[in-house]
């Protein structure tokens, strides 16, 4: 009984090195782990990443102009389908980590079974970005900064109308622009 209570005294009161040493230790593990935690959130937004699943997909994104224009600009997936605030990239980090899951599971594990569930996904991603304004678009679009005297009659009709109602945002025009739009014939929800 006499050694846990003097094993119960050190602990209770530890020494100022033993604290020190304590705190150092954490400190650097804090430092540790935040260095790895922001490279494992940086490696699975690379385009490589991404196509190690969805490489249709990628396949696709490089015959639109985000991918090939005159202004040399190239959209990788994570630009478009990451939140830039760290926040919601958190956020929509651990909602994609389902489709991880999906994916090892075999749901969406050949090319068969991901284009039978391509519609489905697709609806919930442009369901995602309505719900945000779509908030990844605007990262490099801004109707503020957009010069309509450079674009056609009809884009700047369009344009100008969804910037004075405020109502729309930009995936509720502009779906297929950087994926050719899947079958949504059996879609629930579907418009």
């Amino acid at each position: 009984m006499k050694l846990v209570k003097i094993f119960w005294q050190r602990l209770s009161r530890p020494s100022k090195a033993a604290s020190g040493v304590l705190l150092g230790l954490g400190f650097v593990g804090g430092i540790l782990f935040w260095g790895a935690f922001n490279t494992g959130m940086e490696a699975t937004n690379t385009e490589a990443f991404c196509s190690s699943c969805h490489a249709p997909i990628v396949a696709e994104i490089r015959e639109t102009i985000h991918y090939s224009n005159r202004s040399g600009v190239r959209a990788i997936c994570s630009d478009c389908h990451v939140p830039h605030e760290w926040t919601d990239k958190i956020i929509r980090k651990v909602q994609a980590s389902k489709e991880l899951v999906a994916y090892a599971l075999g749901t969406i594990g050949t090319l068969e079974k991901f284009y039978a569930r391509r519609g489905y996904l697709a609806n919930r991603e442009w369901q995602r970005m309505k719900a945000n304004d779509s908030r990844e678009c605007r990262n490099c679009h801004n109707f503020d900064f957009m010069d309509f005297s450079e674009q056609g009659r009809r884009s700047v009709a369009q344009h100008s109308t969804a910037l004075a109602s405020g109502e729309k945002t930009c995936v509720d025009c502009h779906k297929g622009i950087a994926h050719r739009l899947p079958d949504m014939r059996d879609v629930e929800g579907w418009q």
